[in-house]
């Protein structure tokens, strides 16, 4: 998931935020636009309906199952973003970069290779739809129709027309700059179940090490 700040001009300049959740494929499967741009990304998507379902456990996902290669423990299915969002049981974030271990590095650095699907959904989004790259000269309530319909349209092309991304296998691990906010303790320890399976045999990638 993540949050992405379009700007928007009548009359004055000011900025609204597009909030998405996207698949392993690219498409946006919710979207969230019209919070103002000065919120914090983690105050939008507290308020969306998407973070409140999330958070009162109304998402119907699927029940708790083992990693691969493991018999144990059952884990939960979850999102991942970046530094913004509050720690949970569904939905992870990175570790601060504060005296991080190795296997704490190792396990940003597999997150960041999962949200690369997000940044890049964003990114042809943008370049697709060429009016996302400057101010959109309409009325707020036009201008958040507009970037709607680019979601729904790229969403269309994505299905229809497929898309190869080129992945680098070592991208380096992106450094965390923002403070976040706190997460629980009970997704803390989630996090740590996965760190200590992404360093286990079953889990590591042979590359890992010389990524981080």
């Amino acid at each position: 998931m993540r949050s992405g700040c379009q700007f928007f001009n009548y009359k004055k300049y000011f900025s609204v935020v597009l909030f998405a959740v996207c698949d392993a494929n690219y498409c946006f499967r919710y979207i969230d636009v019209g919070s103002y741009g000065s919120s914090s990304d983690s105050a939008v998507f507290g308020h969306s309906d998407f973070g409140q379902m999330l958070i009162n456990n109304a998402l119907d996902l699927p029940g708790n199952t083992t990693l691969p290669g493991t018999t144990y423990p059952s884990m939960p299915f979850v999102f991942v973003g970046d530094e913004a969002f509050a720690l949970g049981e569904h939905l992870m974030r990175p570790y601060s970069s504060r005296g991080l271990s190795i296997a704490r590095r190792v396990f940003n650095y597999h997150l960041t290779r999962a949200r690369r699907v997000v940044e890049c959904a964003f990114g042809i989004l943008a370049n697709k739809w060429r009016i996302l790259h400057s101010p959109i000269h309409l009325k707020l309530e036009t201008a958040i129709s507009a970037v709607k319909a680019a979601c729904a349209l790229h969403n269309f092309v994505r299905q229809r027309d497929g898309f190869n991304f080129e992945d680098s296998l070592r991208h380096s691990i992106e450094s965390p700059t923002r403070s976040g906010v706190r997460g629980t303790t009970h997704g803390a320890a989630i996090r740590d179940h996965f760190t200590a399976y992404f360093m286990s045999p079953q889990g590591k990638l042979p590359w890992q090490m010389q990524a981080i």
